[in-house]
C-alpha cells in the first residue's frame, strides 16, 4: 500500500451559517505557507471572516447572523430605489 492509501481520508462537514468542521488530526496550511498541526478529533473552520483566530472559528458568527442572499438582494434593491415615499392625507 502507498502511503496515501493508509491516510484516513478527512471528513469536512460544513454547518448552516457557521464553520466547517473538519475531523482530525490535520495540517491547516495557512496563506504564508506556515503549516499548524491540529491534533483536536475536530476542528472549526471560519468562513464567516469575523474570526479574530483565523484560520479557526471562534463563533463570532453567532453574535450577527449573516445576511441571507435573498435579504441583501432586497437590502441591495432597497437602496437602488431611493426612499420610499409615504402616502397619505396632506
Amino acid at each position: 500500500m502507498s502511503a496515501s492509501r493508509d491516510r484516513k481520508i478527512p471528513r469536512v462537514t460544513p454547518v448552516a451559517e457557521g464553520p466547517l468542521l473538519v475531523e482530525g488530526p490535520a495540517e491547516i496550511v495557512l496563506p504564508d505557507g506556515s503549516v499548524i498541526l491540529c491534533e483536536r478529533p475536530v476542528v472549526a473552520l471560519c468562513t464567516c471572516r469575523r474570526t479574530l483566530r483565523a484560520p479557526f472559528c471562534d463563533t463570532s458568527h453567532r453574535s450577527r447572523p449573516r445576511a441571507t442572499r435573498a435579504a441583501r438582494s432586497n437590502a441591495t434593491d432597497a437602496a437602488a430605489s431611493g426612499p420610499a415615499e409615504e402616502s397619505g392625507p396632506s
